[in-house]
């Protein structure tokens, strides 16, 4: 008997990590629905990638989220949510006593608001034991100055996460940083910085596809603490 494809949905597929997470579920079989505000950036960076199905928008349209979920009706019940796309805020990152309050609003739209209404769309689609994954940041715990806009919203969605994780004990419910990466938002976050010695988002990969395909208890995890060991030659 032939059995399903699994399907997952990352948000921010665009490039960097979301685009090196979808690839890799692609490159193994998995139906990948991703999305990312740039339609042009999004078809170039997905379009050699057989598997993975483009719905250009942004997270915190309605219309979008709702396109979203009504393009994964197609492609079967949700195995995986990954609430990847992220807005910084501005670049230098200003103090708080600057910080302009629109742009916070619209921070926290993209960060927290926009996660929980996709999950609340997309929850009654999710097979038995999916996995729900949140990528946060370690700005979430750590008060570095500059940083009140982005680690707060990080922050809250990581409690919205913890909730989701007690509320739904059916679930895999994770939050994940994935570390210091060679990204775009890295970049934005620490201008004028030679940010080339950050690894690039494939090395966090290895650690979300443990708990994509694994069975780890709901939490917060380091993705490249679950990496596994490189194997030793002798």
């Amino acid at each position: 008997m032939h059995k399903p494809p699994r399907v997952a949905l990352v948000t921010g597929g665009s490039r960097g990590l979301g685009l090196a997470l979808a690839a890799s579920l692609a490159a193994d079989g998995w139906e990948v629905l991703t999305d990312g505000r740039d339609a042009t950036a999004l078809a170039v960076a997905t379009r050699d990638h057989p598997g993975i199905h483009a719905v250009p928008g942004d997270v915190t349209d309605e219309g979008h989220r709702r396109a979203l979920l009504a393009a994964a009706d197609d492609l079967g019940d949700l195995d995986v949510v990954v609430n990847n796309a992220s807005l910084l805020g501005p670049s230098p990152q200003p103090a708080l006593a600057d910080y302009p309050i629109d742009v916070l609003e619209s921070v926290y739209r993209t960060n927290v608001v926009a996660p929980l209404r996709l999950l609340q769309l997309a929850l009654p689609r999710l097979n038995p034991g999916a996995a729900v994954i949140a990528i946060t940041s370690d700005a979430a715990r750590e008060p570095y100055a500059g940083w009140g806009g982005y680690g707060s919203s990080k922050a809250a969605l990581e409690q919205l996460t913890a909730i989701l994780a007690a509320e739904r004990p059916d679930l895999r419910v994770y939050a994940v940083d994935p570390g210091d990466m060679n990204t775009r938002m890295q970049a934005e976050a620490f201008p004028g910085e030679d940010i080339s010695d950050r690894p690039p988002p494939e090395d966090s990969v290895p650690g979300l596809r443990r708990l994509v395909d694994g069975d780890l208890p709901s939490g917060r995890y380091e993705a490249r603490a679950l990496a596994p060991a490189p194997a030793v030659t002798p």
